[in-house]
């Protein structure tokens, strides 16, 4: 009873050394044809650099579009925030009734701080300012209002927060007209919009030009080796086998494809950070252009990988299998 005990222990550790060897042996297949992949891309040095750096340049406009629409969105973040609405008062409240209801506006918790222009200090400054001083002095009654320049809280400075806030504020007893410019903010936004459809649209097309042009590249690829795949298939390999070495190939072309747009992108982007500074200064900022950080660049390269996957699976499905010995 211990031997037979004893002769299926033995049978099983063979059978778990058994598997764990197919496995072992699996992953040194799928090296030595990712190494022997890559040594037939440097059998063809030119063209398969060419190849690669159709993919990286591929890439590099939609990536710098990327770049250009994150620091639009940075400037624009403080562009499409309301920063103040003016509320013209009616001219017959007292200054108790101005102050009460300033406090009253402080408390809410859709505004940020509420800044009180007396009508008298106003009048005053622009009979200084204008040179009408002397003529004002014979005006029976001040013709301005008082004025509050309401600052919405940072959640309520998008343009349809603050619309909802100008009426909120329009419809108060004390109020006797209330303006914001909004036309410029949904302006400002649809153009936003329309930079950020048109760069999605722009690398999606990109994408597909890369998948295409891989694909084309492996096809050939694979109808140059017609005859030597339709030995290997009468020696019994498996389409899966005879598939792997081209899907390293396109692994390959977008490994360097990536390195190739990360550097490109980055040329352009110092390329062009002069004409942004010089812009920039005309309007007294000292703004400049902000590259891809290490996760962007990592994205990046990992969609140059899976471009050059997908074009080159999509080749192999269609065409390894067609080829059948005779």
């Amino acid at each position: 009873m211990s031997l037979l005990f004893r002769s299926r222990s033995q049978g099983a550790q063979q059978v778990k050394i058994s598997g764990f060897r197919r496995f072992v042996m699996f992953w040194v297949h799928n090296a030595q044809q990712a190494v022997a992949s890559l040594g037939e891309l440097a059998r063809y040095p030119l063209a398969s650099l060419m190849t690669m750096a159709v993919l990286g340049l591929s890439l590099t406009l939609p990536a710098t579009l990327y770049v250009v629409v994150k620091n639009t969105d940075a400037i624009g973040s403080d562009w499409q925030e309301a920063a103040e609405i003016t509320v013209f008062l009616r001219k017959n409240l007292s200054q108790q009734e101005v102050a009460t209801f300033t406090k009253r506006l402080n408390l809410s918790p859709d505004i940020e701080s509420v800044k009180w222009i007396d009508k008298n200090e106003a009048l005053a400054e622009f009979g200084e300012g204008s040179g009408f001083g002397s003529a004002l002095d014979a005006l029976t009654e001040n013709p301005l209002p008082d004025v509050l320049l309401v600052t919405p809280a940072a959640d309520k400075r998008s343009p349809a927060a603050a619309e909802v806030l100008l009426r909120s504020l329009k419809s108060e007893r004390e109020v006797d007209e209330a303006r914001l410019d909004l036309a410029w903010l949904q302006r400002l936004e649809a153009l936003l919009n329309l930079v950020r459809d048109g760069f999605l649209a722009l690398a999606l097309l990109l994408c597909i030009a890369v998948v295409l042009i891989v694909g084309n590249t492996i096809r050939l690829n694979i109808n140059s080796k017609r005859d030597e795949i339709m030995v290997m298939k009468l020696v019994g390999a498996t389409d899966a086998y005879i598939q792997r070495p081209f899907m390293y190939t396109g692994i390959w072309y977008g490994i360097v494809g990536g390195v190739i747009a990360w550097l490109a992108t980055a040329l352009l982007i110092w390329w062009i950070d002069d004409a942004v500074r010089a812009i920039s200064e005309l309007y007294e900022s000292q703004f400049s252009l902000t590259g891809l950080n290490f996760q962007e660049m990592l994205v990046l390269w990992l969609i140059a990988v899976g471009l050059g996957l997908l074009g080159s699976y999509i080749a192999v499905r269609k065409h390894v299998a067609t080829i059948e010995p005779q």
